[in-house]
């Protein structure tokens, strides 16, 4: 399965390479404030949905464009077909093609693939993180300065603007930096890999985390939400941070994004 399923992602990223440079403004819509679709995402959905239903017949799917809607089953597929539409559609070269397969509620296995970089990330259930085939793990750095950190920036809920603001000078000052690079599936990713040291961000949706969220924990990263709870999938909310610096980021989060009040 993995390999078919590694097959069926790198296709939908052979697609979405070829294709960009056809979008027309006219071919973009706006689904909700700031959240862009194009042809591009449905196609690329399609390409996945075709594949895994080959694969695996009994599941069911929850996926970002709605090509196919069905029940959640025993089995589904968790499918966001380009995490970074907006990177996409402007022509900026971080995206990713993001699955995760979920039985009995427990997400058991994920892929995102980095199309630019040719970069697959996999994990499955206890069994380690890989990236094109070699395993990986998170940072080892200890010192919060060392540490470099990602975030996303909300999009359509503002109200928590404040603390986030806050939250994010503390980063300037107390970390290496903090980046920001549109596509919550990449961060993840990026975290297992020991690019980054801590990812946290708000408003998400189940697409955008599922298989990400796997391969960062399989790699050795602490997952949650800000409360420190294990609804990261369907929470909207994520917290990943390596262990080193999990108490002391940890401690931040909760200071800044939790009932802040300026």
């Amino acid at each position: 399965m993995t390999i078919a399923v590694s097959e069926a992602v790198k296709a939908a990223g052979k697609f979405l390479r070829e294709y960009q440079s056809s979008i027309k403004p006219e071919m973009i819509e706006l689904k909700s404030l700031n959240s862009l679709v194009s042809q591009a995402d449905r196609k690329a959905e399609e390409i996945l949905v075709e594949s895994l239903q080959k694969i695996m017949p009994e599941a069911g799917f929850i996926t970002e464009e709605e090509t196919i809607k069905t029940d959640r089953l025993e089995y589904n597929w968790i499918i966001d077909p380009l995490d970074g539409t907006t990177n996409y559609l402007h022509g900026i070269p971080t995206y990713a093609v993001s699955v995760a397969l979920e039985f009995q509620g427990e997400i058991i296995k994920g892929w995102v693939y980095e199309v630019c970089r040719d970069e697959l990330f996999t994990a499955e259930k206890n069994k380690g993180s890989f990236l094109n085939g070699h395993k990986i793990s998170v940072s080892g750095r200890t010192r919060l300065e060392d540490c470099l950190m990602a975030t996303g920036f909300p999009y359509y809920d503002f109200e928590r603007i404040p603390g986030f603001l806050k939250l994010i000078s503390e980063c300037f000052t107390k970390t290496r930096g903090l980046r920001r690079i549109g596509t919550a599936a990449t961060d993840l990713a990026y975290m297992a890999a020991g690019r980054f040291d801590a990812y946290f961000e708000y408003g998400l949706s189940p697409w955008d985390v599922a298989a990400g969220s796997l391969i960062a924990s399989e790699a050795g990263a602490i997952v949650s939400t800000f409360s420190g709870t294990n609804d990261y999938i369907f929470g909207k909310e994520i917290l990943v941070v390596q262990p080193n610096i999990a108490d002391e980021f940890s401690e931040l989060i909760r200071k800044y994004m939790l009932n802040y009040q300026g």
